[in-house]
């Protein structure tokens, strides 16, 4: 079984920092050759011009007025003049029938190749248009040629003279620039080292520092928390994460607290949600619930009827939520048959309408025949005794700040447990208002 290597976010940096490292310095290397090589060859030719006319001048002033048995020693004196002087160190001079009678290197009496005695032909017509020179390259040799016609009578060729030049070379321009080539090389690596801290600092470290308190708070410790301080993105996700950890402890927190029958928020986040909405001035209504005979009923029918009626209630309070609710209303379950149900004072006659309704409807199914017909059933009083308890109903107290100032959670539960009261005092189900001004 093969195993797959996986590239980490540092080495993938320093991947791509040497690719581009390389192609900069190569890019750099072309461009400096590039221009060696032009420097070189403009050189070349302004040398190429210069050779050519003042081997011109010297060659054609040695053949005036020299006799035909003393042009060849004159041509090389001159030839060996313009050596010593650096102006060509490569040149031969040869007649019409392609003879060399005289050399900078020792060719004299050689005959030269049929490609150069073609040439003489050439200057012959260009001598017609009064042109005395032409150049051609020989790439295999990688040179320059250049062709002199000499004459020893106004427009008719006598000799022809051959200097050749060397071309700009790779090499020779690479000789040229290896120095400022090698000082890149060596401030690219410096300034990779560089790059490379700062990017170990800044980016690579932090998102190292991410995963693994991604890793401990995975394994449950919610408390750890990151330190990052690039002041950028990074630290802002750092920041980000910071508070994601800190509200999974808030969700935790409610989870646990949530009630485990109907997964509603207990206690402490009813008490947050009140607080919330005390601290922010806002206009509230707090509907506090209780159910009517619940434990007449849950004595005869058992918990488990009892827990389905508690049950339908979450249901009825969910759906008036819903229905006529609006999307801040929050539902909590403080326990037993004890719900509560946070809305504005302008949606609570809708909602509380709605919950007594249904709730009337619905509660009817888990009563059997019988004690549907008797509307009635008969279970222990709470002193012992026997008595008959009509079918339950809802009783609802309503707790608001839209008559007068509340101040704190205490004072809300205190006013419930009055109206709550005068609720239940109402023979069925029902829904009172503290409508107190002081």
């Amino acid at each position: 079984m093969s195993v797959k290597m996986r590239l980490t976010l540092q080495s993938r940096i320093i991947n791509m920092m040497i690719v581009s490292s390389v192609l900069l310095v190569s890019a750099f290397t072309f461009i400096q050759v590039n221009n060696q090589v032009q420097n070189i060859s403009r050189y070349n030719s302004y040398q190429a011009n210069l050779s050519t006319v003042l081997v011109k001048n010297n060659l054609q002033a040695m053949l005036k007025g020299a006799a035909a048995e003393d042009v060849p020693g004159f041509l090389r004196v001159a030839i060996a003049s313009l050596a010593e002087a650096e102006i060509t160190n490569h040149l031969i001079v040869y007649d019409k029938d392609g003879k060399i009678i005289a050399s900078s290197n020792n060719q004299v009496g050689e005959t030269v190749s049929f490609k150069d005695l073609s040439k003489a032909d050439d200057l012959k017509s260009l001598l017609s248009q009064n042109k005395w020179y032409f150049s051609s390259i020989d790439r295999l040799k990688h040179q320059l040629n250049i062709y002199v016609a000499l004459t020893e009578q106004p427009g008719i060729l006598g000799y022809v003279a051959k200097i050749s030049l060397p071309l700009a070379s790779i090499g020779e321009a690479l000789n040229q620039v290896y120095i400022p080539v090698i000082i890149a090389i060596l401030v690219v690596i410096a300034a990779n080292i560089i790059l490379s801290y700062i990017l170990s600092r800044t980016v690579v470290g932090p998102i190292k520092m991410l995963n693994e308190v991604t890793k401990i708070i995975a394994a449950g410790d919610l408390a750890v928390r990151t330190d990052i301080h690039t002041e950028d993105e990074i630290e802002e996700l750092g920041a980000t994460f910071n508070y994601m950890a800190g509200e999974l402890v808030k969700m935790k927190e409610r989870a646990e607290n949530a009630n485990p029958l109907t997964k509603l928020p207990g206690n402490i986040v009813i008490h947050e949600q009140i607080d919330k909405r005390i601290n922010s001035k806002e206009k509230f209504m707090v509907i506090y619930c209780d159910l009517d005979n619940f434990k007449a009923f849950n004595d005869k029918y058992g918990i488990a009827k009892g827990d389905e009626a508690i049950k339908l209630t979450s249901e009825v309070f969910k759906e008036s939520v819903k229905v006529k609710g609006g999307p801040d209303d929050f539902l909590g379950h403080e326990g037993g048959d004890d719900f509560l149900l946070l809305t504005t004072p302008d949606r609570a006659e809708g909602v509380a309408e709605y919950i007594t309704s249904e709730f009337d409807k619905r509660v009817r199914s888990l009563y059997s025949e019988e004690d549907l017909k008797a509307g009635k059933i008969i279970a222990h009083a709470r002193d012992g005794s026997i008595k008959e308890f009509p079918i339950m109903t809802i009783s609802l107290a309503g707790v608001t700040n839209a008559h007068r100032p509340i101040i704190s959670y205490v004072e809300v539960t205190n006013i419930a447990a009055e109206i709550k009261k005068k609720s239940k005092a109402i023979p069925g189900s029902s829904f009172v208002v503290d409508k107190r001004k002081d």
